[in-house]
């Protein structure tokens, strides 16, 4: 194990890596109960979800430690798992079936630009500037998912401001309104003493704090009425789960899916453009998490960026990792769900001691486990792994220090890579504000030859999609 995953060579320890492994899934655990209720929206079978979702995160999560030995799990994303429900199944009339067939198209993109280098092209185009903000903006963003699910804001819409789509989920305009909740609820005090929990431990350098944590405020939820124990009693229904993943597995390449995509010449180029949104979204939430994450603690250190900027072939960690997350997709899809991307929760993991790829197998393993045990893991609240997201955010803050915000040509497009990567819930989309503005900085400063042309090709990408986007949903 010590050869395999060269623990000693990256610091760490077989312990220290199952922790982070652990404290991984847990972080991330919740996409295997969301997505389903998620996609099934669609028709699609929920307990076909269920396993499609496993089985897709144990597939790429495996890829991404053996192959790649770097401490990251993946699942399908939330966010694009939205824009396959409410985009591309109720915007734009597209079936399950079909939006499937998309998706498994846009994992074979992402495997051609992965194989071609272009996503190596990318990474090298993008300023120092803007990989610093992108490290800190994930950071916003992973914090700011920790307060969402630890239920401490809550949002006030006046009516006239929202619209309510079918399948119940509400839509609101800038006219909403964030504020912080009451403290007079369990669950919102079980939070706050969950995040006391955290960071008492932290700054005290407890020994696998995080795990810790999560475990502690799990238990006193129990008798403060928080995690529900009756769940354990339920049984979880997993061979009519796979009674019904006959159902998904495969129609992505069957003939209600892959085969009827271009039936209809007139929306071929809806077609086109709904898989080169998915591609965009999906690529570029890998690389920024990757960059966000990876630089800062040393898992993609100097000799592994000379190697990805000079090598051939999967010479780098990072060649591999983004080799690694290119076939998930298509994998997923085949299944029967919607794209699979590398979790920004892993950063969890990453921040409680993970640095290889023994981290992710055993997350693997937790997500293999979790189909027999889902009411076990079921009972773990969102407010005792949301410490540990806000933890983990406040730790890659620190990735702003080396951005020289004086200088507003440097500090414009890092300020809007941060921040619409926060409150617009998207990586891609903060990577894109971040882009935009550089572009336009230097264009006003007469310096537009320092841009590289990778750089305008991915801006001029962006500002289409945002274009495509405004008139299907028009």
């Amino acid at each position: 194990m010590e050869k395999f995953f060269k623990l000693k060579q990256n610091g760490t320890t077989v312990s220290t890596e199952i922790v982070a492994g652990i404290t991984t899934f847990f972080a991330m655990a919740y996409i295997i109960f969301v997505n389903p209720q998620m996609l099934s929206q669609t028709n699609i079978p929920s307990g076909a979800v269920f396993l499609a979702t496993i089985m897709a995160s144990v597939t790429g999560t495996l890829v991404m430690g053996l192959f790649a030995n770097v401490p990251y799990a993946q699942a399908p994303g939330m966010g694009l798992n939205a824009f396959f429900t409410y985009t591309v199944c109720f915007g734009l009339n597209f079936t399950w079936q079909q939006a499937l067939a998309m998706v498994f198209l846009c994992g074979i993109i992402n495997i051609i630009i992965t194989v071609t280098k272009i996503r190596k092209l990318i990474i090298k185009a993008i300023p120092s500037s803007v990989q610093n903000a992108i490290g800190g903006g994930i950071g916003i963003f992973v914090a700011y998912i920790g307060i969402k699910n630890a239920g401490l804001l809550k949002f006030t819409a006046d009516p006239g401001t929202y619209t309510q789509l079918d399948g119940g989920t509400v839509i609101a305009n800038s006219g909403i309104v964030p504020a912080l909740i009451e403290f007079n609820s369990p669950a919102v005090i079980l939070a706050l003493i969950g995040i006391f929990i955290m960071f008492v431990l932290l700054i005290l350098k407890v020994r696998g704090a995080i795990l810790i944590s999560i475990v502690a405020t799990t238990i006193i939820g129990i008798p403060m009425g928080v995690v529900d124990l009756s769940a354990l009693s339920t049984t979880s229904g997993l061979g009519d789960s796979f009674g019904q993943l006959g159902t998904t597995f495969g129609a992505a390449l069957g003939k209600e899916g892959l085969f009827s995509l271009f039936n209809d010449a007139s929306r071929i180029p809806l077609v086109l453009m709904t898989i080169f949104a998915f591609s965009l979204s999906d690529t570029f939430d890998t690389l920024g998490t990757f960059i966000g994450t990876g630089k800062r603690t040393g898992i993609f250190d100097a000799a592994d960026e000379k190697a990805l900027q000079e090598g051939s072939g999967f010479k780098s960690k990072m060649d591999k990792a983004l080799f690694a997350d290119s076939i998930a997709t298509s994998i997923g899809a085949i299944f029967g769900t919607s794209n699979t991307t590398t979790y920004v929760e892993s950063a969890a993991g990453i921040g409680a001691g993970g640095r290889t790829g023994l981290t992710s197998v055993v997350t693997a393993f937790l997500f293999l486990v979790s189909m027999f045990l889902a009411p076990i893991v079921g009972i773990v609240p969102t407010q005792a792994t949301a410490p540990a997201l806000i933890a983990v955010g406040i730790m890659m803050l620190s990735s702003f220090k080396e951005i020289n915000w004086s200088e507003l040509e440097e500090a414009i497009p890092a300020f809007f890579a941060a921040i619409f990567m926060a409150l617009c819930y998207s990586i891609s989309y903060g990577i894109a504000g971040g882009f935009i503005f550089y572009c336009l900085v230097k264009i006003c400063k007469g310096k537009a030859k320092e841009v590289h042309p990778v750089l305008w090709v991915a801006t001029g990408l962006f500002i289409l999609n945002f274009v495509i986007l405004a008139f299907q949903l028009s």
